[in-house]
């Protein structure tokens, strides 16, 4: 049913995403998916990296840890953004399309206000993409 499983990590805030983590990789060893792990950074030293080659480390150093966790197949995928916090819709949308992703796996937060006039980002990628969205509450 699904080959590839896309799942958007911040490597900022791992801990709240270990909800989505388990699902992911329950629903990849049912279908006997790959998960591609994709992270959004830019070219500026950060909280989590200095470079975006730094990053990249990391995210698959991330990827290899959850593979051998759940004995599941993942890899690292980076994309680096001029401006992370506005292209991040766009920029997950062609990662989706490039990887021929069939699920999206993301973790969200509970609605507020501002949903209503902004989309989120699992919102956006439902609209924006051919993949299926399970979007996952923290």
């Amino acid at each position: 049913m699904f080959n590839e499983i896309m799942v958007p990590v911040d490597l900022r805030h791992v801990a709240k995403l270990t909800k989505a983590l388990t699902i992911a990789a329950d629903i990849a060893r049912k279908y006997g998916a790959q998960i591609t792990y994709v992270g959004v950074t830019g070219n500026e030293p950060s909280a989590v990296a200095h470079t975006p080659e730094e990053y990249s480390e990391k995210l698959a150093q991330f990827a290899a840890s959850e593979a051998a966790m759940h004995g599941l197949t993942a890899r690292g995928h980076t994309i680096v953004a001029h401006d992370p916090a506005v292209d991040l819709n766009h920029k997950l949308a062609d990662a989706v399309q490039e990887l021929h992703a069939d699920l999206v796996i993301m973790a969200t937060h509970l609605p507020n206000v501002a949903d209503y006039v902004w989309a989120s980002h699992g919102g956006h990628l439902a609209t924006h993409s051919k993949a299926s969205v399970f979007l996952v509450r923290a």
